[in-house]
C-alpha cells in the first residue's frame, strides 16, 4: 500500500528547498503531493503569476519525478487539505499557526483539529519550537531560502522551471513586465 505525503503551500516561486524537503519527506511516504489552495488562507491578493501558471511551473517540476504530484484544493485550512493523507509536512512558522488556539473558536476546536491530523512533520526553522511533531531533518541548510528571496532576485533560490518561467514573463522578479504581458 502506497503512503501518501501531503506538502501545502503556495510555491511562489517554487524553490530549492521546497523541492529538498518533498525529498525528504520520501523517508516517510512513498508519494508526496505539493498542495496549493485556490485561494491561500493569509494570501488571497496573491494573482501574479495566475494560479494556473504557477501550478504549471510545479507540474513541470513533478514531471521527471515519479514520485512528486500537484493537487490544486478548494480547502484552506490544513486539517482539510490533509484529510485522506497519512503524512503533512510544514514548515515550524506553519506549525506553529496550527497550534496557535488564536486561530479556533476555541481551544477545544484546536485540539479537535489538531486531532484529525495525520502524523506531522515539520521542517526546523530558527525561532520555532516543533512539539507535538516530528522533525524532519535536512541535509543542507535551506533556512535561508524563501519564495520572498527568490521574488527579490535571488534566482538561485528558484528550481530551474520557476527561474525558465520568470525569465520568459518577469512572473516573479517583473511583475509589470508580467502585466504588460
Amino acid at each position: 500500500m502506497t503512503t501518501r505525503a501531503c506538502y501545502p503551500g503556495s510555491f511562489d516561486p517554487p524553490t530549492v528547498a521546497h523541492l529538498a524537503i518533498a525529498q525528504h519527506a520520501l523517508r516517510y511516504a512513498d508519494h508526496v503531493d505539493w498542495v496549493v489552495s485556490r485561494v491561500a488562507l493569509g494570501k488571497e491578493d496573491v494573482q501574479v503569476p495566475t494560479l494556473a501558471e504557477r501550478v504549471a511551473v510545479l507540474e513541470a517540476v513533478a514531471a521527471s519525478r515519479p514520485w512528486l504530484g500537484v493537487k490544486v484544493t478548494d480547502d484552506r485550512l490544513l486539517v482539510d487539505i490533509a484529510r485522506g493523507y497519512d503524512v503533512l509536512v510544514v514548515g515550524a512558522d506553519k506549525w506553529a499557526q496550527v497550534r496557535d488556539p488564536a486561530w479556533y473558536e476555541s481551544v477545544a476546536a484546536r485540539d479537535a483539529a489538531l486531532d484529525a491530523l495525520p502524523r506531522v512533520i515539520v521542517v526546523p526553522r530558527p525561532g520555532y519550537d516543533i512539539c507535538g511533531a516530528e522533525v524532519l531533518e535536512l541535509e543542507n541548510d535551506h533556512g535561508q531560502v524563501s519564495s520572498s528571496a527568490a521574488r527579490e532576485g535571488k534566482l538561485e533560490l528558484m528550481l530551474p522551471e520557476a527561474a525558465a518561467f520568470d525569465a520568459a514573463t518577469g512572473a516573479w522578479t517583473d511583475p509589470d513586465r508580467y502585466r504588460s504581458r
